[in-house]
């Protein structure tokens, strides 16, 4: 069976090669750093290569390596072995071999896994080496190697429960990732390469192939998405035919985690490739950026998860308004659609994006949304008045709440937009600072509610003064229904007691 498998090999160059040796054996070592960083390697002498390579070969089946796939030049040759004309034939050849795609769920065929793994990082050395020149047949080469070791559909028990919610969740690697690391570094060394053709690349590097590249971004893997956020930001940069593509297949990506299945484990990768593209966006935006903003960035507060990729979703968003500070009042209204009311935890983060958007904000813009922005922050300063708190959470949770709304004012800018419109925020917010500082149970939101007071009042005592005025008015006369209130029930209570309901007489209850 050997002797039958390697006749199907040409014998060129062959004489050469055992003399040589390669340069590439089983003790070669690959970092597990990021891909793109420099391959880590020890070489061993000459003769003990040979000999670990020949090895190797004699426990090689013709059933793992078809002589189909290694068919045109013997795919163990070295590529300082053979001549400049013949080595895209060998390229070509090594990329046929390592289609072959190996169960790590096993130990078997572990020599075959060894022989692989060296071939993937002599490729890598070669393609990095740069004197290598894509031809169509090498591109489609490349592209098909890739596609068989990189896309794959994840098993149901592959993928973590909720999509990551939590963040205590232990990751789950990858079995064959000694492999997938070394395909990936070849992928990215190939499409940043300089002798790559873009027009011409495009045929292999398609629509589809990009599109299998975003479903493997759902991976559990960190190392694995890290490694594809690398490859789809230089796909973008390379291939402007594809942009548009890539920007509309991420916002249905977008939409389908919001809107139905709320799990994904890449949605924090690829709104960090977005942060840069969004900076490279001319001026001024188009209609289609506009509403890739309204409608695939601002809905992805909705998911309960937010917080796994509320920094990369705010740095997306602060872009955007950096782009062009109107849409402001579209920002802040999405904020205010999706605003939580079941989780503190949620409406802390809520109040620190607020922040960081106020802070960019100008006056004008300001104006157009102070009324629905300070009649939410009015609620959370009495969070802790009405709103209940979710299992997991602690009541003090709540406070954190008004807490968090009330750090509002130590920034200045704020404070600014607030003293410039104080005659309209004032009245949307004094009822609750008034709650608080009659007596809150919280001594942090006692203080900081007291402050507040006394900043309104050094912008304009009079003013507070008559909101205070009014608001010992509303309370007198709501105190007065009370009692008003309590007085006639005693009186329906002694009627009644003295007219006991007897037998099945019918008694109307009004609420």
């Amino acid at each position: 069976m050997f002797k039958q498998f390697l006749s199907k090999f040409p014998r060129k160059s062959s004489s050469k090669a055992e003399n040589n040796g390669d340069s590439t054996g089983n003790n070669n070592s690959v970092n597990n750093n990021a891909v793109g960083n420099g391959i880590q390697r020890t070489n061993s002498s000459n003769s003990s290569t040979v000999s670990s390579r020949s090895n190797v070969v004699k426990r090689m089946s013709s059933a793992v390596f078809p002589s189909s796939v290694v068919a045109g030049i013997e795919p163990l040759l070295s590529f300082k072995d053979v001549s400049n004309p013949e080595k895209q034939n060998l390229l070509i050849s090594k990329l046929n071999l390592c289609c072959v795609v190996f169960d790590f769920n096993d130990s078997k065929n572990a020599a075959e896994k060894d022989l692989k793994r060296s071939t993937l990082i002599e490729l890598v050395d070669f393609v990095a080496s740069g004197s290598v020149r894509f031809n169509e047949p090498v591109i489609a080469a490349v592209c098909k190697m890739t596609a068989l070791n990189l896309f794959r559909v994840f098993p149901p028990n592959y993928r973590s429960n909720g999509g990551g919610e939590n963040d205590d969740d232990e990751p789950m690697f990858d079995p064959a990732w000694s492999h997938l690391q070394l395909v990936y570094d070849l992928l990215l060394r190939f499409i940043t390469s300089s002798n790559l053709d873009a027009k011409v690349a495009k045929k292999h590097v398609d629509h589809s192939f990009v599109l299998k590249l975003l479903d493997l971004f759902d991976s559990d893997d960190p190392r694995e998405r890290d490694c594809l956020k690398t490859i789809l930001h230089r796909i973008y940069g390379k291939f402007m035919v594809h942009r548009p593509f890539i920007r509309k297949s991420v916002s249905n990506i977008f939409y389908r985690f919001v809107f139905e299945t709320e799990r994904h484990n890449g949605i924090a990768e690829l709104l960090e490739i977005f942060g840069s593209v969004i900076s490279g966006f001319a001026l001024p935006l188009k209609e289609e950026h506009k509403m890739f903003l309204c409608r695939a960035l601002i809905p992805l507060h909705k998911p309960k998860s937010v917080g796994l990729y509320l920094q990369q979703l705010s740095y997306c968003i602060a872009q955007f308004l950096e782009k062009d500070p109107k849409l402001v009042s579209y920002v802040i209204r999405g904020l205010l659609k999706y605003w939580p009311v079941t989780s503190s935890q949620k409406e802390v983060m809520f109040l620190g994006e607020l922040e960081e958007i106020l802070e960019a904000t100008n006056m004008a813009e300001f104006q157009k949304i102070m009324v629905p922005l300070f009649k939410r922050i009015g609620t959370s300063l009495n969070s802790s008045h009405f709103q209940g708190y979710q299992f997991h959470e602690c009541p003090h949770s709540l406070d954190r709440v008004a807490e968090r709304a009330l750090f509002l004012w130590n920034n200045d800018h704020i404070v600014s937009l607030i003293a410039h419109n104080r005659q309209v925020i004032l009245p949307l917010i004094y009822p609750a600072l008034e709650k608080n500082a009659q007596g809150h149970w919280n001594q942090a939101v006692l203080n900081l509610t007291l402050n507040v007071r006394k900043m309104f009042a050094e912008m304009d005592n009079d003013l507070v003064l008559s909101y205070q005025e009014k608001f010992e008015d509303e309370a007198a006369k709501l105190k007065a229904a009370c009692e008003k209130r309590t007085v006639i029930w005693e009186r329906l209570e002694n009627v009644a007691s003295f007219q006991p309901v007897t037998g099945n007489t019918a008694v109307l209850v009004k609420q």
